[in-house]
């Protein structure tokens, strides 16, 4: 039943999926995060900085770990199935349709239309993800990484798997609040303890 549930989640993913990476991972969230909890927001958000910091499409990457992690081999084979057999098959199906009507002006339309609900949907993931990075950060730091983020990728062109890369160090060395307040508890209790 697992395998199944993994091929329905991530074959509407495939399906549903217009615009390529950016419009999946909205798509992925759904299925992964809110109908089946398989991941919580914390790890959804982990398993995406990784798989855009590594080369290749995201919605694959992403349905390899996701498979994996549900079901083993056996589920990381399947997922990815799932993500990219409906993808080929439209995708030849819609360049033969697109490519004999292409001139026409409903077909333009309807290409056309996809960009906005893309965009929606991209900018309400956008939003959780910075509304949960306050909550863990804090506004101050939030908005430097963001500012900083922004800077480097579209300004400075550095490569985003560079900066998430940056980003993912920093997370590491940085000493967390929960690493610092045990550290003071255990200098207290020492403290106690010797006097």
């Amino acid at each position: 039943m697992q395998q199944w549930h993994l091929f329905l989640a991530f074959f509407r993913v495939g399906m549903l999926g217009y615009g390529g990476g950016p419009s999946s991972i909205p798509l992925v969230h759904k299925e992964v995060v809110e109908k089946y909890k398989w991941l919580d927001d914390d790890e959804f958000a982990d398993v995406l900085a990784l798989g855009n910091s590594l080369p290749g499409p995201i919605a694959t990457k992403m349905a390899g770990y996701i498979g994996h992690r549900v079901a083993g081999i056996g589920g990381m084979f399947n997922a990815v199935l799932a993500t990219i057999v409906p993808t080929i098959g439209i995708m030849i199906f819609l360049l033969t349709f697109l490519s004999t009507f292409r001139e026409k002006a409903w077909v333009q339309g309807m290409t056309q239309a996809v960009v906005p609900v893309v965009g929606v949907m991209l900018a309400v993931l956008t939003y959780d993800f910075f509304r949960k990075a306050q909550g863990n950060l804090g506004w101050v730091l939030t908005i430097i990484l963001t500012v900083a983020s922004y800077g480097l990728i579209e300004l400075a062109g550095v490569h985003p798997g560079i900066v998430i890369a940056c980003l993912l160090l920093y997370a590491l060395l940085k000493p967390s609040r929960v690493n610092q307040d045990e550290d003071e508890e255990d200098n207290q209790v020492k403290e106690e303890q010797s006097s």
